[in-house]
């Protein structure tokens, strides 16, 4: 089982996404003892502990690069990403235009398709670049214009072009009050494509994430940044057994099976805790972190990272990764405690038990706390969420609201109508397919 991990390629795409991405690439190098210009520290000599390939490759002056793709519509985050990190990224994987998409997933697709072969021309670049490539990872927003249309637009050729790679999404879900009113259709037609063409997608749900912060962070003031910082160090959870290989889910293969038992339910959900903040004097409000707290904390609504009430759905599959000084027989007591107290509801037709990996921690990094934990899940209660961005679809769609501008916006010959009614066809079957998988008959569900 101990195989070596493949390489996975990061593309960001749009403002969210590369924004995400910057914080993300920050963490990473943090975390292997690597500097803003990509050269390993005096300190970070022990190599037996980490795998910096899957993300990184090394130059020929040794320094490490990361396997990552700067993609957007307008210039001024991936400037001020390179500004900031001049040395670090491949300068031949930073790629811009200047016109935006304007918050319309129409022009963001439209573009995407006027470009395509100059974006794989990086990809296939970076592709021939690893020994074993095992799949793609996107970060973007599914409310915009550019991680949207954009985004819809690369995971279709992604899954054309590379049919036996698997693709990951980080894709953030902002909250109601959103300031584009078009965000229910960039949202729905981006939906369409992350059920299609997409294994798995983590499910960033901003408002929950803030809230979660809040209600970690002693309710301190946290701004944009800090936000990224908080869904950084979640994404970097995420990616922790394939950096540090243990000898279970070192790859994401065996991380998106031991999740996703059907290929549509996978959308999951993300819970972590103790959440601090690197570099301030801000810290978690949590004190004591017992292999018990951990895994307790991390089935708490207040941790769970989603905006939807879990308490009325149930859970599929959960995997926690567990992080620190971790003696394998606390992990056996506290799964007992946890199943005594039924602090979980699993659905009826698969196994009900959390899966726990345990993973090294980087050394570079120091906290406070003893043990740190990240939990995937896969959750019935996340068709809340899907649903309330249909809803709005609805709202919206029935007045015919803003719908020229997508018309117009759109490829020549793409019928934009129809694209809107598949795309809210597949997310309503979604919904459907996430509420019937609550009940024992689930297994005969399209069963024909």
């Amino acid at each position: 089982k101990n195989r070596m991990p493949g390489e996975i390629i990061t593309l960001s795409v749009g403002q969210c996404g590369n924004s995400v991405g910057k914080a993300f690439w920050g963490r990473l190098c943090r975390e292997h003892g690597i500097s803003d210009d990509g050269i390993l520290e005096d300190f970070a000599t022990d190599n037996s502990y980490d795998r910096k390939d899957v993300f990184f490759y090394q130059a020929d002056d040794d320094r490490f690069i990361p396997r990552a793709l700067l993609i957007d519509l307008e210039p001024s985050v991936v400037q001020g990403i390179t500004n900031r990190y001049p040395h670090l990224y491949n300068p031949e994987n930073v790629w811009h235009q200047f016109d935006g998409a304007g918050n319309n997933w129409a022009k963001g697709y439209h573009q995407a398709e006027t470009h395509i072969e100059d974006i794989f021309d990086m990809i296939d670049r970076e592709a021939d670049n690893s020994d074993s490539l095992e799949g793609f990872v996107l970060n973007h927003s599914v409310s915009g214009g550019t991680g949207s249309g954009l985004g819809s637009m690369l995971l279709e050729q992604l899954n054309d072009r590379y049919p036996r790679k698997l693709i990951q999404t980080y894709s953030v879900f902002s909250p109601n009050e959103s300031d584009v009113i078009v965000q229910p259709y960039n949202c729905t037609l981006t939906l369409k494509r992350l059920i299609q063409n997409v294994d798995s997608v983590i499910v960033i749900d901003n408002k929950a994430v803030n809230s979660v912060a809040a209600n970690s962070l002693d309710g301190a003031q946290i701004d944009s940044e800090q936000i990224n910082e908080i869904i950084s160090t979640i994404m970097a959870a995420t990616t922790t057994t394939l950096r540090y290989p243990g000898y279970m889910n070192n790859d994401l293969s065996g991380i998106m099976a031991s999740l996703i038992p059907t290929p549509r339910l996978h959308f999951l959900m993300t819970g972590y805790t103790p959440l601090s903040l690197l570099n301030r004097q801000m810290s978690s409000s949590i004190k004591k972190t017992s292999v018990l707290d951990v895994m307790t904390r991390l089935l708490n609504m207040k941790n769970i990272i989603a905006s939807v009430p879990v308490s009325r759905g149930r859970y599929i599959s959960i995997l926690n990764i567990i992080q620190g000084n971790v003696d394998p027989g606390q992990v056996h007591k506290s799964l007992q405690k946890i199943r005594q107290r039924r602090l979980a509801q699993f659905i009826p037709w698969g196994p009900a038990g959390i899966q726990v990996v345990l993973a090294r921690r980087s050394p570079y990094i120091e906290t406070s706390h003893r043990v740190s934990g990240l939990m995937l899940a896969n959750h019935t209660s996340i068709h809340y969420l899907l649903g309330r961005t249909l809803q709005r679809f609805n709202k919206i769609r029935r007045v015919g609201a803003w719908i020229q501008n997508f018309n117009d916006a759109a490829p020549e010959g793409f019928d934009m109508e129809e694209e809107m009614e598949n795309s809210k066809e597949e997310l309503t079957n979604l919904i459907d397919e996430y509420k019937a998988s609550q009940g024992p008959d689930y297994v005969n569900y399209n069963v024909i």
